[in-house]
């Protein structure tokens, strides 16, 4: 089992991170593009316990493959948890939490993952998972400060 953590402080108020990132649709907006990342269903609704989203990537070479999470929790303005149901992962269970600050809101991002295939999946990990988890969280900080912390 593996964990991948971030903060992060964005310069807005609690409502306006929560309305951003509690939205699926944005999801797209905050992903590097050459993930070719597509929401295929159940981002039409506000998200809510129980949500099921699908999506499709292209992260490795153009290969298709479909992700399938669902929404477990949600505390309006404070945090929501997804977690994998269909994807490449044996387990993904992704919190999120917004708490207020001095100068506007943290982020934070807990993520706990288990790759499948034992040692096969443990020296993928080692090799390039471990650095393509925090590539993705990266360009997620930087889409958010392009987003919220600039100023216009």
């Amino acid at each position: 089992m593996y964990q991948y953590r971030s903060k992060q402080e964005l310069a807005i108020t609690i409502d306006e991170a929560w309305d951003f990132l509690s939205n699926p649709k944005n999801l797209k907006l905050i992903t590097p593009k050459y993930m070719g990342f597509d929401i295929i269903s159940g981002a039409d609704r506000i998200m809510f316990p129980g949500q099921i989203i699908q999506y499709r990537l292209t992260p490795i070479l153009g290969i298709p493959f479909r992700w399938v999470t669902e929404i477990t929790h949600v505390k309006k303005g404070s945090y929501f948890v997804d977690e994998q149901r269909f994807g490449p992962y044996t387990f993904w269970h992704h919190k999120h939490f917004i708490n207020k600050s001095k100068n506007g809101v943290i982020m934070e991002d807990i993520v706990d993952y288990k790759l499948p295939l034992g040692p096969i999946g443990w020296l993928a990990h080692i090799l390039f998972v471990k650095f393509k988890v925090r590539q993705i969280f990266k360009y997620r900080e930087q889409a958010l400060d392009k987003i919220f912390n600039t100023e216009s």
